[in-house]
């Protein structure tokens, strides 16, 4: 490091940066549940109480991690080209494979979303939570921008419904890929118990896939 005590906001800055920066390397070792204030500072090569200069608890700081990487998750789909031609229903296809191969890839970013609500958003002062909120809300109407430009027959206010049941199932998948040893020895010595093993990516692009066709079918609906 270039300074010892970050004095200016700029250095102040960077040091989160560096922080979060140490976060998401433990988090490409080691799942959330096993990520420490401890493990972290000395990744980061500060003390405890200097970490706690820049958030107020590790929750804190993987909140701010989870922001950071749904807004290069976003970053991603924003360059993803939508499907030319063809029916809005394979259109809706399309972004749900893309929606599911691009959470599937980001790792960090679907075990950061399973804890948000169990884990995250505890240990937090209420100033935190208004700050997080607001942010994720805005990374929401990023996405359903997203999604309307590749499925422009939904509604802004279906696409939304559609988001609301991704998340949803992204967080219970997430865990449910991730068996621990015991349960995938099961299903290894016992073919029939293998087949109930999750797919992660299969499960969200099918969720995704089914609850667009359903809105569609419903947009096209007499009111």
């Amino acid at each position: 490091m270039t300074f010892q005590r970050a004095r200016t906001e700029e250095q102040r800055n960077e040091r989160r940066r560096q922080i979060l920066d140490a976060a998401a390397a433990l988090l490409a070792e080691k799942p959330v549940a096993d990520l420490t204030l401890t493990g972290l500072s000395h990744r980061v090569g500060l003390a405890k109480a200097n970490v706690l200069r820049y958030f107020e608890s590790r929750e804190a700081v993987l909140l701010a991690l989870l922001e950071a990487e749904i807004a290069g998750w976003l970053a991603e789909m924003d360059t993803t080209t939508p499907l030319e031609g063809g029916s809005a229903r394979e259109r809706a296809d399309r972004f749900a494979e893309l929606v599911a191969t691009s959470l599937a890839r980001r790792p960090a970013l679907c075990d950061l979303m399973s804890a948000q609500s169990s884990v995250l958003e505890h240990n937090i002062s209420a100033e935190t939570a208004i700050r997080h909120k607001y942010a994720i809300r805005g990374h929401v109407d990023v996405l359903i921008g997203i999604t309307r430009r590749h499925v422009p027959e939904l509604s802004p206010e279906d696409s939304g419904h559609l988001l609301e049941l991704l998340m949803l199932v992204s967080v219970a998948a997430w865990p449910a890929s991730r068996p621990p040893q015991a349960v995938l020895d099961a299903y290894t010595a016992d073919p029939e118990l293998g087949a109930l093993r999750i797919d992660y990516a299969e499960m969200v692009r099918s969720a995704v896939a089914l609850t667009a066709a359903g809105l569609l079918t419903r947009e096209r609906e007499p009111r």
